[in-house]
């Protein structure tokens, strides 16, 4: 039984991310040695600078874990540190010697179920998930790390402004997962074998999704994102609940210290940009805070056996293949590349596989009757490519920048048919663009009760004789509308936005002492680590992966047993492609309609959460008008904004002021 608790604890893990509680076991000192200040690379950068020489050498990842190992010995605490480069790809992870094999998930406050307590979380895979989040999270434009994201995730923002609506990006963290249809994984037999590193075609998974537990940095270089820095030294994998103070986190004090000479432009700094008002946290220790200037730290190649060794971490990392260097981004062997064939005028870029290939050129849906056509799809990608293109940026420096979002099309029976992105979108929004429109897909498909009754029950992955019968949150969503075939009749329209409405722990949202959301869990019971639908949907394949990850890293299963066992391209066990990637509840897509049929879905991410609804939106609607082929907008009668459970109205999209860089066109989404 213990070891039962063990794997299940590991497992639950892999799927939390952004999320956790400040303060816990993150204390650290400095004495403050006025380290010099950092190259502040290039600030006029704005989406352009990226070159087939922006990336990180094997030399760069080196001098980054020493300077990070330097500040952990100045500070006697050793540590797990990782380093990815900009798609993900995981370069070195040294472990220090005597640093702590495992941290424990808690929200910090005091509750248990789902992922709070969890003991076993490996440590290797804390510090590659903050790393990635730190890369995903950022562009030429904005710069965000894990204390940025633990601040955008939470039921309130800013946190403990109660009565506030939830972060923007609440949900974000179950994102980047490693079972989906759009993640790539390492080749399987040369990782699983865990004798080599491999660097190959992004976007690579988060194995605990996007973070939020301070300790994760993007690291620039020109001006452009060229990877990540994660650190796990402190016993605890969490968030900050409270941004009104300055902590002192020994995990962020190690991560800066490698940041010194790859930091983020001073003026592109989370810090330097603002949300209604609020200002985003970006790191709460600047160099003249650190024990020791990290100009000074040895080389990596001086590092010996006694001080520390790079690690396997199977499924991601081998360490026989020594520190890598990483990918240049836009070039054939990141994943990404200019589109060269249809998406002609829009500065657009594609998904390529491992041969160079378009991953997900337009094509036609997978339906018997009815379907979308490649023409169709290619003009719905385009026409919201075209509204990027003009929309002015909400998170991106300097102001009045143009806007940079990935945008997916997918089908009823979730298949994607098309994936493109603007020029720097930041990477995450790849992986999310995709859970949105599969998310508008089926929440507004007839078929989905029956697909979640069908679904076996989410595990408590802390105990795994306790389930949850996923149809349960279906049930209360009948209670709480009224309506007893909700879900089943196919007769709404649900967007994204209206899913974040019913998702979260206080329906109308952030209103303290009010009841959750039908698909959120009770606030009482809520976390981070424990939100309801979204978590108990890929629960269970999360935790096979962590079944397999915690097996080969033991000995105790073969890469053969785990090749078997490892659900590739499919995060749910819906026996379809509906939700393969998982879903996403915060707002940016619409569902696409031919005439008053459901054909498909169209979710978009990138900077700005009013501004992904605009371009998923009047996109939507300019490829209707241009199709003239009846495809477009559900029916005003049938848009989630009819629903008014307990006498507070659903949203269907909410699109920005002053949406384009143009013209000075306002309200530009009524009336479509």
């Amino acid at each position: 039984m213990g070891r039962m608790h063990a794997v299940g604890a590991v497992t639950a893990a892999l799927c939390l991310a952004l999320v956790g509680c400040s303060g816990g076991g993150n204390s650290g000192s400095s004495v403050g040695t006025a380290a010099a200040t950092p190259a502040a690379g290039d600030s006029g950068c704005n989406g352009s600078c990226v070159s087939a020489a922006s990336l990180l050498t094997a030399a760069d990842v080196g001098r980054i874990l020493a300077q990070a190992v330097n500040e952990a010995q100045a500070v006697n605490t050793p540590a797990t540190v990782a380093v990815v480069d900009r798609v993900g790809n995981v370069l070195a992870v040294y472990r220090m010697t005597n640093a702590r094999t495992t941290v424990t998930i808690t929200s910090g406050r005091g509750l248990s179920g789902g992922l709070e307590g969890i003991d076993f979380t490996p440590s290797e895979l804390a510090a590659i998930s903050k790393a990635v989040t730190g890369a995903y999270l950022s562009s030429e434009g904005n710069a965000f790390s894990t204390r940025t994201a633990s601040q955008i995730v939470q039921e309130h923002f800013n946190p403990r402004e109660f009565n506030a609506p939830s972060g923007p990006l609440f949900g974000v963290q179950f994102s980047q997962l490693a079972c989906s249809d759009l993640i790539q994984l390492p080749g399987p037999t040369l990782t699983l074998a865990g004798v080599t590193g491999a660097v190959t075609v992004g976007p690579k998974p988060a194995p605990l999704g996007l973070s939020a537990d301070p300790g994760g940095f993007p690291l620039y270089k020109g001006g452009t994102v060229v990877g990540g820095i994660g650190v796990a030294a402190d016993p605890l994998y969490t968030a900050d609940l409270f941004v009104g103070d300055r902590d002192r986190d020994i995990d962020e004090f190690i991560a800066w210290a490698g940041t010194f000479g790859f930091g983020a432009p001073l003026d592109r700094r989370g810090d330097r940009i603002t949300v209604d008002g609020k200002t985003f946290r970006f790191t709460d220790v600047e160099f003249a805070d650190l024990t020791r200037n990290p100009e000074s730290a040895p080389a990596f190649a001086s590092l010996g056996a006694a001080q520390g060794r790079l690690i396997d971490v199977p499924l991601f990392y081998g360490a026989a293949g020594g520190v890598l260097a990483g990918t240049a981004f836009t070039t054939p062997a990141s994943g990404y590349v200019a589109d060269s064939a249809d998406y002609p005028g829009l500065d657009a870029f594609v998904l390529v596989g491992p041969d160079g290939q378009p991953r997900f050129r337009p094509r036609a849906g997978t339906e018997t009757s009815g379907a979308l056509s490649a023409n169709e799809v290619r003009e719905i990608a385009r026409q919201a490519l075209a509204i990027a293109n003009r929309a002015r940026a909400q998170i991106r420096r300097p102001t009045d920048s143009k806007m940079r979002v990935t945008v997916s099309v997918v089908d009823t029976n979730g298949e994607i048919l098309a994936v493109a992105r603007t020029r720097d979108a930041p990477l995450f929004g790849t992986d999310v663009s995709l859970q949105k429109a599969r998310a508008t897909a089926l929440f507004s498909n007839a078929v989905f009760y029956a697909d979640i009754a069908a679904t076996p029950a989410a595990r408590d992955l802390n105990s795994p004789a306790t389930t949850r019968r996923l149809g349960s949150y279906l049930d209360n969503a009948r209670t709480f509308f009224g309506q007893p075939t909700f879900f089943a009749d196919g007769q709404w329209a649900i967007t994204p936005r209206a899913i974040g409405n019913i998702a979260r722990p206080f329906f109308p949202d952030g209103i303290i002492g009010q009841p959750n959301g039908p698909i959120s869990l009770p606030f009482a019971e809520w976390s981070p680590f424990n939100v309801g639908l979204q978590l108990d949907l890929v629960n269970n394949r999360i935790g096979t992966i962590l079944t397999g990850y915690i097996g080969l890293r033991d000995g105790t299963l073969t890469p053969a047993q785990v090749l078997a066992i490892f659900p590739v391209g499919n995060c749910t066990e819906l026996g379809n492609k509906r939700a393969a990637n998982g879903i996403q509840i915060f707002p940016g897509g619409s569902p696409i309609y031919r005439g008053d049929r459901l054909v498909g879905a169209i979710g978009v991410s990138g900077d700005g959460i009013d501004q992904d609804d605009m371009v998923s939106f009047l996109g939507l609607h300019n490829a209707g008008v241009v199709l003239n082929s009846g495809v477009g907008h559900a029916p005003v009668a049938r848009r989630s904004d009819q629903l008014t459970p307990g006498g507070a109205r659903l949203r269907y999209v909410q699109c920005p002021q002053g949406p384009f860089l143009d013209s000075n066109e306002q309200n530009v989404c009524e009336g479509k």
